[in-house]
């Protein structure tokens, strides 16, 4: 009610009951403290801080050049679905015809875009814990019913096959399967993924496969796309994009793949919405799925040599343990043996009280678990230079000597 007795109506209670962003939410925070002169080290966004490759910056001046500024077809111009066809079919083994391929703002666009076209009220959605922030929210959103699958560090931080069946009800919708994941950095093999693809047959469930950072793999370990197994290919809807492997997060381009019937449907909800993404971004990312991976293979390297770092670092710390990752650019340490421990009359009692002592006592700010469904945790982003690195462990390794 204002002052004058008006009587206003209320807010959404869907997106009250949401929970806003803890990764965006401290990603500013650090920015905030940057620019107030703040010596912070952010290892917050998944954010690679490479360039983007020459050639897809040129085909984007050339896009402008050449006036490509107006709208283009909802589902993207068709020669980026095409390079996009050709790219699963030459990288992952998925045949699909550039018909069933949606091009969005964001691969998180396209995650929301799937969950609506699939998700109808009270529809449960299984999530593995722990999982990027989004997915449970972008699930209540859609007026679905988030199911958390917890998983630990001695399981990789992986489901099984007998887990995921048990937990698949007659409500069941779908599974969201990230890998490699955020924000464990955990990859499935082939093997793993075959096991469950045999539950999701079975069940008749679909799967939204994120593979956002399917490019950036550690130690040998290989990608594998679950809609290149025939039995459930019609049941996975593959989402991807050019953020994370081209350095391109700011360009806003993803894309799902998927069943005629369920990209006919995300297109009906992005026309509605948001209508076609970017189109300069659109021909940029067009060179990018059609272009050379040399770079994104540099990229690749040094966030190898950046992770080798920091989780040797890390656990040499005395109370914090971590899986190593084998692919995204992120460690996520176990912290709980500092539960219980203060310094200068701060008691850390949970993983978001270390994330408070880190931004306090170190100037480093993290990501605490909580968000991501892991209480124990918090989540170290190495897209960051190694001379940040450098400096946030060291601040850490003192931060932490302080708690007693």
């Amino acid at each position: 009610m204002r002052k004058d007795g008006t009587i206003v109506k209320g807010l959404s209670k869907k997106v009250a009951q949401a929970e806003a962003s803890q990764t965006l939410a401290l990603t500013a925070l650090a920015k905030k403290l940057k620019a107030e002169g703040v010596d912070v080290v952010s290892l917050t966004a998944g954010e690679p801080d490479f360039p983007t490759p020459r050639h897809i910056k040129d085909a984007a001046v050339r896009a402008i050049e050449e006036d490509f500024t107006k709208y283009t077809v909802n589902t993207g111009i068709p020669e980026l679905r095409s390079a996009i066809a050709a790219k699963l079919k030459r990288d992952n083994g998925v045949a699909v015809d550039p018909s069933q391929i949606v091009v969005s703002n964001g691969a998180k666009h396209s995650i929301f875009n799937a969950l609506q076209a699939i998700v109808n009220r009270g529809d449960e959605v299984i999530i593995p814990a722990p999982y990027w922030v989004s997915y449970p929210e972008m699930v209540k959103l859609v007026d679905g019913v988030p199911v958390i699958l917890k998983t630990t560090e001695k399981s990789d931080f992986k489901i099984s096959p007998a887990q995921l069946k048990k937990a698949v009800t007659k409500r069941t919708k779908a599974l969201i399967l990230c890998s490699p994941s955020n924000p464990t950095g955990s990859v499935y093999t082939p093997e793993e993924l075959k096991g469950l693809a045999a539950v999701v047959k079975a069940s008749g469930i679909f799967v939204i496969a994120d593979e956002i950072y399917e490019k950036v793999l550690y130690d040998g370990m290989t990608h594998f796309s679950l809609a290149s197994i025939p039995d459930i290919a019609p049941q996975v809807i593959t989402v991807n994009g050019v953020s994370k492997a081209y350095a391109m997060t700011g360009w806003r381009i993803g894309f799902l793949a998927a069943a005629k019937e369920i990209a006919e449907a995300a297109d009906k909800v992005q026309s509605q919405v948001t209508s076609a993404p970017n189109s300069i971004a659109q021909k940029a990312a067009t060179a990018a799925f059609a272009g050379s991976d040399d770079e994104v293979m540099k990229m690749t390297a040094e966030f190898k040599r950046r992770r080798d770092f920091l989780y040797a670092a890390m656990t040499s710390i005395p109370g914090i343990t971590s899986s190593k990752p084998a692919g995204a650019f992120y460690l996520f340490p176990n912290v709980s043996a500092f539960f219980g421990k203060s310094h200068n009359g701060l008691k850390v009692r949970n993983c978001d009280d270390v994330a408070q002592f880190l931004i306090k006592e170190a100037q480093v700010v993290t990501v605490p678990g909580s968000g991501f469904g892991a209480k124990n945790n918090i989540r170290l982003s190495y897209a960051c230079s190694m001379a940040e690195l450098e400096k946030a462990v060291t601040r850490m390794r003192d931060a932490f000597a302080k708690l007693k």
